[in-house]
């Protein structure tokens, strides 16, 4: 059984991004001083654009070497290589070029120019995890969205219910745009830290729902249905954790 949640709530969401930066080189620095080389599933979004430039500004000097680091999505938009709308072009800009993360640790899923359509895009995504996947992830970060959804599993979605594989197509997703790639929840649990990044007063409610003994089915608070094996840890800013 995996411990209880754990709950850091941080001024704002520049010292929640700061935060959570230091504490993923640090556990990047350890896994590798014990000769493993880590994988982390990275999240998109405002508050994930924030931890990724931070880790660009704190990596020089942590003692990560990012040419050893393996790093895959929760979910992605399925559109172009190039299209500002993907996790992968976010992260890119912010900090994989920055820090130097070779092409071949990036496991990006199929876009648009790759495959003929989302469902081959989430196969292939399955058949990647399949042949280079580790046995566990070292750290999984989520966004919450306002909804209780992660990576791209909404409330009363079919896929949630998908155990059978690792990844599933999202069509007609209710946030825009509607194609999209997600884990699915064996894939998610699959990790040794699982880290929820929540900012905003506009997410305060699915927040406390998710945490609150008495939230509701997964099916309604999708963020309830996550843990990781060792460690679930919701990092927070105060107005993100306003209703706590």
């Amino acid at each position: 059984m995996t411990a209880a949640p754990r709950v850091e709530v941080h001024a704002g969401p520049e010292e929640l991004a700061r935060s959570v930066a230091g504490e993923l080189l640090r556990v990047l620095a350890d896994a590798q001083s014990a000769g493993r080389r880590p994988h982390v599933v990275l999240t998109g979004g405002s508050i994930a654009d924030a931890i990724h430039r931070e880790l660009a500004r704190l990596s020089p000097g942590s003692g990560v070497d990012w040419t050893a680091v393996d790093l895959w999505w929760g979910d992605e938009r399925f559109v172009a290589r190039d299209s500002a709308d993907r996790n992968a072009v976010q992260a890119r800009t912010a900090f994989l070029d920055a820090v130097g993360v070779p092409a071949e640790r990036v496991h990006e899923v199929a876009a648009t120019e790759d495959v003929d359509d989302v469902e081959a895009a989430a196969a292939a995504y399955a058949a990647e995890l399949d042949a280079h996947g580790p046995e566990e992830f070292d750290v999984l970060m989520l966004g919450v969205g306002p909804d209780s959804h992660i990576a791209s599993l909404f409330p009363g979605r079919p896929e949630l219910d998908v155990r059978d594989r690792s990844s599933v197509p999202v069509t007609g997703s209710p946030k825009p745009p509607p194609e999209r790639v997600s884990l699915t929840y064996p894939a998610l649990a699959r990790s040794r830290a699982t880290w929820l990044l929540v900012s905003g007063e506009a997410k305060a409610e699915a927040v406390a729902r998710a945490l609150s003994p008495e939230h509701t089915s997964v099916a309604e608070t999708p963020a309830s249905g996550v843990s990781g094996r060792e460690e679930t840890v919701w990092f927070l800013d105060r107005a993100a954790a306003s209703r706590l």
